[in-house]
């Protein structure tokens, strides 16, 4: 057994299937998630090939992109042919990117529609298993001029304190002001409090001259926005 070419190495593919020389000869775009993956780590086990090992850790997270960012380096090495050294190159690599679209969304420093708002915010609260309340300050030509965590809540909810965000857009110089959220559960309803806490900032703000445009929940998939469903 030993003498035995391993017919699961990338190496006894054909070309079209092996994913350095794809990417090589068709471009990145022409790869899958797993294939992307199974570059960094190399190879697989006895039983699989490196594809074929990422396709089945895509599987388990349901093809998630976030969700496999989320796994911990000791549930990555769970799965037979990733050791330690494969585990961190792939929480690297799952970290740059999550670094990269960040990058990117910062220069996105005019708010044009809710969209543009979850493009924003979603890198940074999306994903996270507690709940956080997110200020952004804009400016009259509704460029963001600061984006502020103004609290940091359990999973069931969190606490906003309307002075604080006031507070800080007279410091700032903002005109307007959007207010975002994230449900860990998932859920996009909003719930009599968001609704409550909206309009308690929004009559509050108008006495400053500060407009409060929009009022986004977010989940780690989509968006709901107060401004959209007519509700703000």
């Amino acid at each position: 057994m030993s003498g035995k070419p391993n017919s699961f190495s990338i190496k006894n593919w054909s070309q079209d299937d092996q994913p350095r020389e794809k990417l090589r000869d068709k471009g990145k775009a022409s790869l899958t998630d797993a294939e992307l993956i199974a570059i960094l780590i190399g190879s697989g086990n006895r039983d699989e090939s490196a594809v074929a090992l990422c396709k089945r850790i895509f599987a388990s997270v349901n093809n998630n992109l976030n969700a496999l960012g989320k796994l911990s380096i000791s549930q990555l090495m769970e799965f037979k042919g990733i050791g330690e050294a494969k585990a961190i190159t792939i929480t690297a690599a799952l970290e740059l990117g999550r670094r990269r679209r960040l990058e990117e969304v910062l220069q996105l420093d005019k708010i044009t529609s809710s969209r543009s708002v979850f493009e924003v915010m979603h890198p940074i609260i999306g994903d996270l298993p507690h709940e956080e309340f997110w200020i952004l300050y804009l400016n009259n030509s509704n460029k963001v001029i600061k984006k502020n965590q103004l609290s940091k809540g359990g999973i069931t909810g969190t606490l906003v304190d309307v002075r604080l965000v006031l507070k800080k857009a007279l410091e700032v110089g903002a005109v307007a002001l959007i207010l975002c959220h994230n449900h860990p559960s998932g859920t996009l309803k909003p719930s009599q409090s968001d609704k409550n806490l909206t309009n308690k900032l929004k009559v509050a703000a108008q006495s400053l001259d500060i407009s409060v445009l929009d009022h986004l929940i977010i989940t780690e998939q989509t968006y709901f926005s107060f401004a959209d469903e007519s509700i703000l």
